[in-house]
């Protein structure tokens, strides 16, 4: 029966498809709902914003191990483990009367959860399709996340306007109850390793540099100096870490994580390549979700409308990219896809202005979109060409800590860079309307800080000098944002060029 379900049946694709669609989704579809978390909550800001963020922290802190124990438990077993704690999760999140309860729910229980399902998804699927039928399936599940994430801000805009954002959690709980309906579909994989054989140390060693770099990481926006100790911290207990498996490994013991997979081009690079991927599309989304929420004052519904485009183009040409790489080979696809996300970036970084009309973002998202598109659906299969069989469990492990490391770190990294954006336009404002204070520091600080209070920026009351002034802020902190995210597709166009490609 099992061969069978291999050789022809799509069930096993449709429902670790399924898995990574709801934990994608979990980590976008609130940030429309902040301000509404805070009044149901009777919270702040920093608050939700802290829960949202430890959601991916300990999703990604925990996947090396989520992977090991693949090995030790069965990658079905283990799927289907993470999958009733994020139903439990998700249903405490629902019913939440508070900011902690949330935060148990949430961040805690659905984090832990994904963590055990994530690196499953790509295993399963390594494990249960090959040849023509991997790549299509890998393409599938490894858009599915990049697409949740876009249409994460429509499918909160509509729950947060038209419902609640406690309805958000229960439709994740329906399709976590569908996952579990079918779990008779996925075949079964025997462990292939004992309890005895776990490395507790290592585990706790990762988990901690991991934890620590990632603190670092989303800390940068509130002290540079520390975050910087923290993620230096981070990186040095990481190295301690690789050292710690290789020599357990000399040892004849069984590591948490093989080292020496990271000698695998493709793997190394693909990894490296889907983190930025994941860092520039979650803070650009961030950035452009902020935007029309504080400056063109959308509402949470109107606001992920105005994204969909990027969401169209993802999920049109995720689809078209198994096809076409079947000629084109997966290197020239993903080499075009980064291409025109640069171009969509480019289009975008001239959109943003007081008066900007949500339709003029159309053709810059949809091409953003439509670039992820073809990186996403095919970045997983070629990082992954090479792996052995026997070591697979574990280099999903690798591929999902790389993504969920992205999804982690875009907000923090973006909002730094907005942060840089707004200074940079004050100091260019002043410059053309306050000459007289042009290179005052005290001055732009002050500026900065009126820029931040300002709750109605796009008043049409406001003095036409002052929205001068705002329009070129406006202007250059968005447009250098599109232009740091263009030059990060840049890496990542140079990086795919390193990679080997696979036989067509």
């Amino acid at each position: 029966m099992n061969e069978t379900i291999k050789e022809h049946s799509w069930i096993p694709l449709i429902v670790v498809a399924l898995a990574s669609f709801i934990i994608a989704l979990d980590a976008t579809f609130m940030n429309v709902s902040i301000s509404q978390l805070v009044i149901d909550l009777k919270t702040d800001v920093s608050t939700v914003q802290t829960i949202m963020a430890f959601y991916t922290l300990i999703t990604a802190a925990f996947m090396l191990l989520s992977a090991k124990l693949q090995d030790i438990v069965g990658k079905k077993k283990l799927f289907l483990i993470g999958a009733i704690l994020y139903g439990i999760g998700t249903m405490v999140a629902s019913i939440s009367p508070s900011a902690v309860i949330l935060f148990i729910g949430w961040a805690v229980i659905e984090g832990v959860a994904g963590a055990l399902m994530l690196p499953a998804t790509l295993s399963i699927i390594s494990g249960t399709y090959s040849g023509e039928k991997r790549t299509i399936a890998l393409a599938i599940v490894g858009v599915m996340g990049a697409i949740a994430a876009a249409i994460g801000p429509l499918f909160g805009g509509i729950m947060t306007t038209f419902f609640s954002w406690r309805y958000g959690f229960a439709c994740e709980l329906i399709i976590v109850v569908i996952i579990l309906i079918l779990q008779n579909k996925i075949p079964h994989f025997e462990p292939t390793e004992s309890k005895s054989e776990l490395d507790i140390v290592g585990a706790i060693i990762s988990i901690i540099g991991l934890v620590l770099l990632i603190v670092g990481i989303l800390s940068l926006t509130y002290d540079i100096t520390t975050s910087i100790i923290i993620i230096i911290l981070g990186i040095i207990i990481l190295i301690g870490f690789g050292r710690f498996e290789i020599g357990r490994k000399r040892k004849g013991k069984v590591p948490l994580l093989d080292v020496e997979l990271f000698k695998d081009t493709n793997l190394r690079v693909g990894t490296i390549l889907m983190v930025l991927c994941y860092i520039i599309m979650g803070g650009g989304l961030f950035a452009i979700s902020l935007y029309l929420q504080t400056v063109l004052k959308l509402n949470a519904f109107d606001t992920g409308l105005t994204t969909l485009p990027l969401t169209i183009g993802l999920l049109v040409f995720s689809m078209l990219a198994p096809k076409l790489s079947e000629n084109k080979g997966h290197k020239k696809i993903m080499e075009i896809g980064s291409v025109m996300s640069i171009i969509g970036c480019l289009i975008l970084s001239y959109q943003f202005r007081l008066n900007t009309s949500p339709l003029e973002f159309i053709p810059g998202m949809f091409l953003l979109g439509a670039g992820f598109g073809f990186i996403m659906a095919l970045g997983v299969d070629i990082a992954l060409n090479n792996i052995p069989k026997e070591s697979q469990n574990n280099a999903s492990g690798i591929n999902s800590t790389g993504t969920s490391l992205g999804e982690s770190m875009g907000t923090a990294i973006i909002g730094i860079i907005l942060i840089l954006g707004v200074f940079g336009g004050i100091s260019h404002a002043v410059d053309i309307y306050a000459p007289e204070y042009s290179g005052n520091e005290t001055f732009q600080l002050e500026a900065f800080n009126q820029f931040e209070q300002m709750e109605n920026i796009n008043n049409t009351e406001t003095d036409i000098t002052v929205r001068g002034i705002l329009d070129t802020i406006i202007q250059d902190t968005m447009g250098f944002v599109m232009i740091v995210m263009a030059i990060l597709m840049g890496i990542v166009f140079v990086l795919i060029l390193r990679l080997k490609d696979m036989e067509t």
